[in-house]
């Protein structure tokens, strides 16, 4: 019985195949039928499943190649991200962000546009410079950033090809610190957002929706040396020293204001340690940045509904983009994240007063959480939703990577 990470779905794909080469990702497409590829299993739905034969990408790994010149690193799809982080910062590179979990998988992250958090910051695919996969006849190509179909293919959600290797923008290391600031409430918040989400190279806030306090606002400052000072104060809240955020999980990056590189600091969860609360849900949604204090009011509204199923959620920024089927696409972003007690059934019912609540601010959904839209509402709130998939049959007429849930979408026409 094949699970993802959180162990809330289970694959009905009736095959699973690994993959550590390129050829064995070409030989399992040239078996025939229905392929997908799977990687780290951090979706949180069928996106990755199907009814033929799943792709796991896991063992494709390494095959680092530095290119100095270009300031670029090509890396092999299956690998992880703190993975990959840890290898150039031993080449003193890095890389422009992070997520908060580092354990997720290079090709997985980028076609789901997951994304750190930074007002200047791009989601992981904005650091795309090119994607290698294995179309539907089973050949490898490439595409460029700057070629006509990249726009469609770089958050390309596994509908066109299996990627093999992927290519991204790096600079030179640099060090982070991060602080946590306490005591901000809402109405200081909403009336001045740019200020909080502004605070740091990159800006997290871990909310409950209480009353009064917006929560633990996480500030992660990039230095140009170790003893730059930081504020005291942020808004109406100040920083703490001491502190036991998320419940006290034993596996977070060091807080507390201690300078380190970018690769132990930008994430929240140590590689070594269980990426975020373990036995959970998500759920993502994403606002334009200039609409963000109306949709979080909205959301703040359905506390009652929400609180009695969640861990914590998270507010994250991110900088706009050009990729088509990105949450940034053309519009800066707020990203209004929920890490739920596994609990389907309550989640599912909370989520329809959620997606109402964010419905007129045109909220877009990560692609690999829990969420219940479908083909009219991506068509909403996307606009390049039909060129994509124009795309991506374009490139597999046959449907080879095909699923329900790429139907349900509208980011596939569906096959018998």
């Amino acid at each position: 019985m094949a699970r993802n990470w959180a162990g809330s779905h289970e694959y009905a794909a009736p095959r699973i195949v690994a993959a550590a080469t390129v050829q064995d990702v070409q030989r399992a497409i040239a078996t025939g039928g229905r392929v997908h590829a799977l990687g780290t299993r951090h979706s949180f739905t069928d996106l990755p499943d199907t009814t033929g034969t799943l792709i796991d990408l896991a063992p494709l790994t390494g095959g680092y190649e530095l290119d100095r010149d270009a300031a670029s690193v090509t890396v092999a799809a299956g690998t992880r991200y703190g993975e990959l982080a840890l290898w150039l910062e031993q080449r003193g590179c890095a890389l422009h962000n992070l997520g908060s979990l580092p354990h997720i998988s290079v090709a997985g992250a980028i076609a789901t546009a997951t994304h750190g958090s930074g007002d200047a910051n791009g989601v992981l695919t904005s650091a795309v410079r090119g994607i290698r996969y294995i179309g539907a006849d089973g050949q490898e190509r490439e595409v460029l950033r700057g070629e006509p179909d990249f726009g469609a293919l770089a958050v390309g959600i596994g509908a066109f090809g299996v990627i093999v290797a992927v290519t991204l923008a790096v600079q030179p290391t640099y060090r982070v610190r991060q602080d946590i600031y306490r005591g901000v409430s809402w109405d200081a918040a909403l009336a001045g957002l740019d200020a909080v989400t502004g605070a740091g190279y990159s800006v997290s806030v871990f909310t409950r929706w209480e009353p009064e306090l917006i929560g633990d606002v996480w500030v992660k400052t990039r230095l140009g040396a170790d003893d730059d000072e930081v504020p005291d104060a942020l808004l109406d809240g100040a920083r703490v020293a001491e502190a036991n955020p998320l419940d006290g999980l034993a596996d977070l990056t060091e807080l507390g204001g201690v300078p380190g590189p970018w690769m132990l600091r930008l994430p929240h969860f140590r590689l070594d340690g269980t990426p975020s609360f373990g036995d959970e849900l998500q759920t993502e949604y994403f606002v334009a940045r200039s609409d963000a204090p109306g949709a979080l009011r909205a959301v703040r509204e359905l506390a009652p509904v929400i609180q009695p199923h969640l861990f914590v959620s998270e507010l994250r920024t991110a900088a706009s983009d050009d990729l088509w089927l990105s949450g940034a696409y053309r519009r800066d972003l707020v990203a209004i994240h929920f890490t739920w007690r596994n609990d389907p059934a309550g989640v599912r019912g909370a989520l329809p007063h959620i997606e109402a609540a964010l419905a007129p601010f045109r909220a877009r959904p990560h692609w690999g959480k829990l969420h219940l839209f479908e083909a009219d509402d991506i068509a909403r709130v996307h606009p390049r939703a039909a060129d994509a998939r124009a795309v991506f049959e374009r490139l597999d007429p046959e449907g080879r990577f095909v699923n329900a849930h790429l139907v349900r979408l509208g980011l596939r026409e569906p096959r018998r």
